[in-house]
Parts: structure tokens; sequence; C-alpha cells
């Protein structure tokens, strides 16, 4: 049986969540023992007797050889931590769900991803704005991400697909459960150029006390979250204070303060949120100016082995240039000249005293352009 059976076995116990996952990994070394183990064991991992009941009662009830066949069967595929196509920036954030499920594809380039949200009874106003946004980012290569809601989620989602572009969809159900289900057909033109994704298991209802959760996925997915329309009591608040204790950018769309739907957008202006008064505003805080500079220069001067060879001696830790000579075995001037292109790509930074650093995306980019 596939491994990642066992992450969906531990996915259907309420209670066992990132933090109990991870304990469990560490004190049995992977999940099929853990699945496994006895009333005694499962108690001396650390996992609490309530915990442990509800995990001997779904061993009980759910045979995961089945369950694995039937979600491949839909054709939906699971991402786990350990996947390296489990998305980076989701992975960032404290902790992390450590199951996803899949219909389409989630893609490298979907690294540089912006939320759009808002409010359902989105107005004239809010459905024009909404509707630039998502096209000014399928132009520029953002995939849009949302949560297939009714009014700014689905607004957002046609015109990116609309423009070309490339979009997700989070969930608060199963992944073959489609709320609302008359966005059943944009789900499935979604799932063409994005993905539907969930980290509730399949058949699981969209009940309302799973909505607020899926919120921290759409803002982990993203570099930046665009809040357009909100009333005071709005989900897209949740996102919005999701991103920023996530440490990300969060864009609001200021509007008539006699507007009840621009009541949240304005409040959160007043609370620091940046005001999204031009789509420069949005070049400004993804630095995609500077990022299609790089990606030029990197088209117009190819790599060669020895920028091959420093892109795999670099990291997030600063190396100092004599470090790099002696792991690559290249004379220093080889070395020196390839960092100064590798800094004007975009590809290395130097971080004082000739020590540099290569920053997690651009080593995703590199990698992404020369082993496509």
């Amino acid at each position: 049986m596939d491994p990642k059976a066992y992450w969906v076995g531990f996915n259907l116990v309420k209670g066992v969540g990132a933090v109990r996952l991870q304990g469990l990994l560490d004190h049995f070394g992977d999940l099929s023992r853990a699945w496994q183990a006895p009333r005694d064991a499962l108690r001396a991992a650390g996992l609490p007797p309530r915990s442990v009941e509800r995990l001997l009662q779904v061993r009980r009830q759910v045979d995961l050889e089945k369950l694995w066949a039937r979600i491949e069967k839909m054709g939906i595929r699971v991402l786990i931590w350990e996947d390296p196509e489990y998305p980076p920036l989701l992975k960032e954030i404290d902790q992390p769900p450590p199951v996803l499920y899949v219909r389409g594809e989630i893609l490298p380039e979907d690294q540089w991803a912006v939320a759009v949200v808002g409010t359902r009874r989105v107005t004239a106003y809010g459905r024009q704005v909404t509707e630039e946004i998502a096209a000014f980012l399928a132009h520029n290569g953002i995939t849009v991400v949302s949560g297939l809601a009714r009014g700014t989620d689905a607004i957002a989602h046609q015109n990116a697909l609309k423009h070309g572009g490339r979009t997700i969809a989070v969930l608060g159900s199963g992944v073959d459960r489609i709320y609302p289900p008359e966005h059943t057909r944009l789900a499935e033109e979604i799932i063409t150029r994005g993905a539907v994704i969930s980290d509730y298991p399949p058949g699981t209802p969209p009940e309302s006390t799973n909505f607020p959760p899926r919120n921290r996925i759409v803002s982990g997915l993203s570099r930046a979250t665009i809040v357009v329309e909100a009333g005071e009591t709005s989900g897209a608040l949740i996102t919005a204070a999701f991103a920023a204790n996530q440490g990300r950018d969060v864009l609001s769309v200021p509007g008539s303060i006699y507007a009840v739907q621009s009541k949240g957008t304005n409040r959160l202006i007043y609370n620091g949120a940046r005001p999204l008064l031009n789509m420069s505003d949005i070049l400004d805080v993804l630095q995609l100016e500077r990022r299609q500079a790089q990606q030029a220069v990197r088209k117009v001067i190819p790599g060669d082995a020895v920028e091959a060879k420093l892109v795999s001696l670099l990291s997030e830790e600063p190396k100092h240039v004599d470090e790099l000579c002696v792991e690559s075995g290249l004379p220093v001037s080889e070395v020196t000249a390839t960092l100064t292109l590798m800094e004007l790509k975009g590809l290395a930074r130097q971080v004082g005293g000739m020590n540099y650093v290569m920053a997690r995306e651009d080593r995703a980019d590199y990698w992404i352009e020369h082993h496509a």
C-alpha cells in the first residue's frame, strides 16, 4: 500500500493535526508504524487519551486500502510534507497542513501567487476592481488564489482564466464536494489551468466551521493577499489576519465610507494594510519589475557549467568566496566573475565581506528554467 495512505488515515482522526502528527513521526519514524501501534505505544508517543481513542475507532472503521483505491479512482492527488511538489510557500507557515488533496496541478510557477478575496455580496465597484486585478495578475504570470465562494472569489477565478492565467481554488470541503454547487463547471475549468485543493478528506461536506481554517491555506499559498470588499465580519478579514500573521503583505482596496462592503477594507487600511490605489502597488509589493528584469537577463546571458556548480553550492547561509573556490575547485577569478553575473540575474546576493547567499525562490526559478 502507498505510504501516503497512512497520512490520509491520520487526516481522518479529529484532533491529530500538524503538531501531533509530527510528534508521531518523531517517535515512530514513519506513519505506518504509528498507525499499527497499540494503545500504550500511542500514549507513550504523547498522543492524548481522547485522540488515541479516536484513532483506534477510525482504524476499526476505515479500510485504508479501499479508501486509497477510491482516491486514486477519483483522480485525486495527495501531497504530503515530504513531497517536493508540496507548495514551498505553504510549508513556511506555522503548522502547515500535513495532507493536501489536489485535483489539477500545482506547478513551480505557482510560487508566484496572490490571493484575491472579498465579500460574497459584491458591488459593481467591487466587481470591476476584482476583474482588473485578476486580469493584471494573469497577464504578469501571477497565479490567482481564492476560495471559489460566490461573489469576489468566483469573479477572481473567472477572470484569471479568461485572461490566460493560472488559478487555485481552496475549498472548505472535500475536493469531490464542490461548494457552492453552481460553481461545479467553474471548478472543472480551474482544474484544467490550475488546481482545486483542500486539506479536508474527500467526502467532507461544506460545513460552516470548515471555512475559517481553510483561509490560512489561501493566504499561505500566496505572497500577498488583496482584499477587494469586505464587511465588518467578512471571512475575507480572517484571510487578511492569517496573511499578516504569516508575514505576508496585505493590500486593501479603499471604498466609500458609506458602503457596507467597504467598512472592513477601510478598517484594514486604518490598521496598517497597504491601500491598493493602482496596479503598480502590486508591482511594488511583489517586486515584479525586478523579477522580470532578472528573467530577461537570464535569457540574454544563459547559465553555464560554472554557474550551475555555484548554484548547487549556495544556500540561504552565507558562504565566503574562498570557501566557494575550495568547494568548486575553480580559480577565484572565475568564481568572482560568475558571482557578479549571478547577482545581475538575481540568482545570488552579496551580504557583506565577500559572502554570498542564494534565495530559495531564486534557486527554484533557476532549476525550472534549466531543467524543465
